[in-house]
């Protein structure tokens, strides 16, 4: 293989690394009714006027499986994460006792884990999409390189590779809803 057809094939995989741990992180967020810090990760506080991540501005830890609990950094800063954690529309309720914020996290309904499953499920429908149009991509920079004069049968060799990397991507998508889901309905 050429040079420039390793690149090609290098630069596609490390694109679909990127979608799957991207994948991963979207997969963090969606809650399985156990409390984890990481569901405050999207919340934005006002600080002085600039919009900056929760943690930047307080400790969030998870004392038990059902609770969330926010120690700012600074005592003004309560009402200013109070309301961004409900602006930010998780579904939560935060209430506060002067110094820490705490959140309790409901029990999720039948009805509500099947809506997490299916988010799950188009997140990762979302994941091959992608992993689809960077294959795309990478065979059509394959066939500029034969039009190039790379031989045919270097290129088609490419192509399968693109193909292979693909399709073991996608594995790993269905992998991780897989287990998402799993995680997701039991109670």
């Amino acid at each position: 293989m050429t040079d420039e057809l390793k690149k090609v094939i290098q630069s596609t995989e490390e694109q679909m690394k990127h979608s799957i741990s991207h994948l991963e992180t979207e997969l963090s967020k969606i809650r399985a009714g156990k409390a984890n810090p990481s569901m405050l990760d999207a919340v934005m506080v006002d600080y002085y006027g600039n919009r900056v991540p929760l943690s930047n501005v307080g400790n969030i830890s998870s004392p038990d499986p059902r609770t969330l609990l926010i120690q700012p950094w600074e005592k003004g800063m309560i009402t200013p994460i109070e309301k961004a954690i409900q602006m930010a529309n998780l579904g939560f309720n935060p209430q506060n006792d002067g110094t820490l914020i705490r959140i309790s996290i409901p029990p999720l309904t039948e009805e509500r884990r099947k809506d997490l499953v299916k988010k799950a499920k188009s997140e990762a429908e979302h994941a091959k999409v992608s992993l689809r149009t960077i294959r795309k991509q990478s065979n059509e920079e394959i066939k500029k390189l034969q039009k190039a004069g790379t031989p045919e049968d270097m290129t088609k060799q490419g192509e399968q590779k693109v193909q292979e990397l693909t399709d073991a991507y996608a594995a790993k998508a269905d992998k991780h809803i897989e287990v998402k889901e799993k995680e997701i309905m039991t109670v």
